[in-house]
């Protein structure tokens, strides 16, 4: 992925107004991103604890997406994967993560959602750039290309159902 201003990010997003991307918390330590290594670029709002952002390249343009997750799933103690990158963590490691549509849909309440890594790390942990505290990657017989290409097209799949 290519380096990203807080203007291109703040620019990106599709499924939530103008006003509140322009409040949204953007990551301070964007110049000192592994961008090389990043799928797309994923935080956690530490202002509201249920909520993070993504934001991905699709098609030549950005795409940057508000993603909700309950606080009751936090802590709760069992093993899940990931299905952008299929690593498994236990104890919330994973979270089912909800994005509002965009358009109409969006306005009317309707959402998509997946399981991912809580952190947003995917890109890194299926490059072998971030160690799992605990939790697995499974040993596949995919290169590690095909591996990255795997992530990207899982990640495309839920960018693509926020259009539907």
């Amino acid at each position: 992925m290519r380096s990203l201003t807080e203007q291109d990010i703040r620019n990106s997003f599709v499924n939530c107004s103008k006003g509140e991307a322009k409040r949204l918390m953007v990551p301070h330590d964007l110049t000192e991103r592994p961008w090389d290594d990043l799928d797309f670029l994923g935080w956690r709002d530490p202002g509201a604890p249920d909520r993070s952002y993504l934001v991905t390249e699709r098609e030549g343009g950005l795409v940057g997406v508000t993603l909700r997750f309950p606080a009751s799933r936090r802590g709760f103690l069992h093993r899940s994967m990931c299905s952008v990158c299929l690593t498994t963590h236990p104890g919330g490691g994973v979270s089912l993560m909800t994005a509002r549509k965009s358009g109409t849909a969006g306005r009317e309440g309707n959402s998509v959602g997946l399981y991912m890594c809580t952190d947003l790390a995917c890109s890194l942990y299926v490059r072998g750039r971030k160690a799992l505290e605990s939790g697995t990657r499974f040993e596949e017989s995919l290169t590690l290309e095909e591996q990255i290409a795997r992530t990207r097209a899982n990640l495309s799949a839920f960018v693509d159902k926020l259009y539907v």
